[in-house]
């Protein structure tokens, strides 16, 4: 965001560092300074100093420089918008508007942020209420306790009966607020072919979902029935919240967060409230789905280590290995994440309420690097007996380094793992220097030859960018087929022709990553139908998506040409026919969106260094792709 010349000076001008740093720091003045133990580093003698007149910090032991926006930037885990913002207010001042319509977006946005408010009120009393009893005694049994209860603001939702599906609703209407805003926040479903419309949750567990200055923009809620096709349910995107853009209890980790100097990203609500019901306050949580790109963004303002904690189970490791893929394009200098992994069927939750939170301490104690976990999910998987399969291994390894967005990071993973492949292989043979392999100088393939590749200008300044096969062209990874035309389209397809699938799988498809709006929208529906209506039928589920007006999409699905090919999504395909190629899609999907991530970090590198190794990492990718295209049959 930029500001009016001048703003961010008179604002600095406003402000004493030393009275902002001085609430952290205990500072002694030295002539025109002041001085006192570093707030970055565990020091005995004082290096930090501040100086009003220049308005800055230094701190000496660390290197930590800059002004009073940046400090608190650096120990309130603030973004740069919102530590100018508390500045603005602590000096008095109006925040400037971004452009001619942000005072009437933030309007509109204040105005959904005061219903939400108000239906989190209605789910906190709906809880203490006799409808309440059924969720106080599931939270009771899950040891929680009044006042974790209170600091989380859980509630309920009431039950699927006649009466209380429009409970908040009525609530809501008493207090002046329209249908349309009920829908626009999430709340109530309601359409031009819907007779009576209802509240999208009912008889769950609520957890409001907080924004990082701790307005409640979400709700997450746990089923009651085990009945229910999907135990989890989020609210669906709305003005106000993009899943894949908040971390569950941000607001109230933050400052814990940077208190412990690191945190913890756990699976689910529970989980984060059961490590404060613990003492672990600085817990986050992803919303149903694998972190995404700017999730970890999010974690590595808190710290530049965060710990992703999994259940020590297979779907534990496989989440697991989904994160190392996902957060390989995006590491840099000092960023990275460590793993740690519970005991076979326990989960944060269960840990700290049988054994207690030092129990769950000494697991967070011994989170593994990322490089163990790379490297455990390359080698764990087959036998490396044969040079083949060794060969195998070291081409696996290729593609994971080459996948590092940052260079100087690469270079430093492709040296330990050359040197863990020589221990492993027992120094059988020796690894290729920087001639080859682990994206480090030149890439060797037979399908290139055995020359290196150059970067700006191969003789006449022309860029050279690797031959790609007709098939890999067609392929829906390489063309980014997120949309209507790939994985997501035909996961639905297949669902609205066999609905079955929702009896066993509506948890899956809750949480994959869906990017097309109209796709997310229609999956939110499908799983919401599915809730209401099991058994649930072709030709009825289609008459729902008529009521709730969304035949189009699901219409537009049908009629295009782009799965005519994969007769298992199509309604005359045999049940288990059309369960192998929903779950087939369903894996090709999660990791199409890891492979994109990759490509797209491999581009932006190449095009801001047209280096020999940037370009040897996009062409590994690029080999990958094709790997997953003859591996899953596309084209």
């Amino acid at each position: 965001m930029s500001f009016p010349k001048g703003f961010l000076d008179e604002l600095k001008g406003r402000i004493r560092v030393s009275e902002v740093v001085g609430r952290k720091v205990k500072l002694t003045r030295r002539g025109r300074e002041f001085v006192g133990l570093s707030p970055f580093s565990n020091e005995k003698s004082p290096s930090f100093t501040v100086n009003d007149d220049k308005q800055f910090y230094h701190c000496f032991s660390s290197g930590e420089h800059g002004d009073v926006i940046k400090f608190l930037e650096k120990t309130e885990n603030l973004s740069f918008i919102e530590a100018v913002e508390r500045l603005a207010a602590e000096a008095g001042m109006e925040m400037p508007e971004r452009d001619p319509f942000a005072a009437e977006r933030d309007k509109e946005a204040a105005t959904l942020i005061d219903v939400m408010e108000m239906a989190a009120q209605f789910f906190r009393q709906k809880l203490q209420e006799g409808a309440g009893a059924e969720a106080r005694a599931y939270l009771e049994r899950r040891g929680m306790k009044g006042v974790t209860l209170d600091q989380f603001g859980i509630g309920y939702a009431p039950g699927d009966d006649r009466a209380e599906r429009t409970a908040l609703l009525k609530y809501l209407k008493s207090k002046d607020i329209t249908l349309e805003q009920m829908t626009e926040a999430g709340l109530v479903i309601a359409g031009p072919d819907i007779a009576e419309p209802y509240d999208r949750f009912r008889n769950r567990v609520m957890f409001p979902i907080a924004d990082a200055r701790g307005r409640v923009i979400a709700f997450g809620g746990r089923a009651l029935s085990a009945d229910a096709k999907a135990k989890y349910l989020n609210s669906p995107e709305t003005p106000l919240f993009h899943k894949g853009r908040v971390l569950y209890n941000l607001n109230r980790a933050r400052k814990p967060a940077h208190d412990e100097g690191t945190v913890i990203a756990v699976e689910g609500y529970m989980d984060v409230v059961g490590l404060a019901q613990g003492g672990i306050m600085n817990a986050v949580a992803p919303l149903g789905t694998a972190l995404t790109e700017d999730q970890i963004q999010l974690l590595w303002r808190m710290s530049p280590e965060p710990v992703l904690c999994f259940d020590g189970d297979k779907a534990g490791l496989r989440a697991a290995y989904r994160a190392v893929e996902r957060v390989l394009p995006l590491l840099k200098p000092g960023h990275s994440l460590r793993f740690a992994l519970l005991p076979e069927g326990k989960d944060p939750d269960d840990l700290v309420r049988e054994e207690g939170g030092d129990a769950m301490r000494d697991i967070l104690a011994k989170a593994r690097p990322l490089s163990d976990m790379l490297w455990e999910k390359e080698t764990s998987t087959g036998q490396w007996d044969t040079p083949e399969r060794r060969a195998k291994l070291e081409a696996d390894l290729e593609a994971a380094v080459a996948a590092i967005g940052d260079p100087k990071v690469r270079g430093h993973y492709a040296q330990a793992l050359r040197e863990r492949v020589a221990k492993f292989f027992g120094g059988a043979r020796q690894l290729q220097g920087r001639s080859g392999g682990y994206g480090q100088g030149g890439y060797r393939n037979e399908r290139f030859g055995n020359r290196p590749f150059r970067g700006k200008g191969f003789g006449r300044g022309e860029t050279y960018m690797p031959p790609v096969s007709p098939e890999l062209r067609r392929s829906a990874l390489a063309s980014g087929g997120a949309g209507d035309n790939g994985r997501e389209g035909l996961l639905l397809l297949t669902l609205l022709n066999h609905p079955e699938l929702l009896e066993n799988y509506a948890e899956d498809i809750s949480r994959i990553e869906i990017r097309t709006p109209a796709l997310d929208r229609l999956r939110n529906e499908i799983i919401d139908i599915a809730a209401l209506h099991a058994p649930l039928e072709r030709e009825a589920l289609k008459g729902h998506l008529l009521s709730r007006n969304l035949a189009e999409i699901a219409r537009r699905l049908e009629a295009g040409t782009a799965f005519r090919s994969d007769r298992f999504a199509w309604p005359d395909a045999a049940p288990d026919e059309a369960e192998a190629g929903f779950l087939h899609t369903l894996a090709r999907h999660q990791r199409a969106i890891g492979l994109e991530a990759e490509l797209k970090a491999a581009e932006r590198a190449l095009a801001e260094d047209m280096t020999e190794e940037n370009f040897a990492r996009l062409r590994a990718i690029h080999a990958q792709l094709e790997r997953t295209e003859t591996a899953d049959g596309l084209g």
